[in-house]
């Protein structure tokens, strides 16, 4: 079981063509997912970026997100550190401890993706999340 902690970047509405910029700049393989995937096709935001993901031969990760319509965007402040993989329990325990005395923004649940999902910013003000992956059928 293994777990990775890797930047998460939030865009206005530009975060296609970031990734894109960053997949040319680093190579490897880029996946993006919009909110209609998972959501209704009519939102506002339909066609813009829910999750993004770009993997390089170079091992980096990097994940980003366009924020999505009434979730105020203030660059500057637009990280977080994303935690994912599939060991449950440490990533629980890392889950507990980080938004302990902090805010929950997120409730760890599963979410339409069909994994487990928290957020949370910590008493030091960092933003964090953290996925659960779960097992495909």
């Amino acid at each position: 079981m293994t777990s990775r902690l890797n930047p998460f970047i939030y865009f206005g509405d530009t975060a296609r063509q970031a990734m894109e910029y960053y997949r040319d700049v680093f190579g490897g393989h880029l996946a993006i997912s919009t909110f209609a995937e998972f959501g209704p096709a009519d939102s506002p935001d339909a066609n813009n970026v829910m999750h993004a993901q770009l993997e390089t031969s170079k091992g980096f990760t990097l994940m980003a997100s366009d924020t999505p319509e009434g979730t105020e965007f203030k660059p500057g402040t637009n990280m977080a550190v994303s935690v994912s993989g599939d060991d449950s329990a440490d990533l629980r325990g890392y889950w507990e401890k980080l938004s302990e005395g902090g805010t929950v923004t997120v409730p760890m649940a599963k979410q339409a993706w069909g994994d487990e999902f928290g957020s949370c910013v910590d008493r030091f003000g960092i933003s964090w999340m953290i996925n659960i992956d779960q097992p495909r059928q």
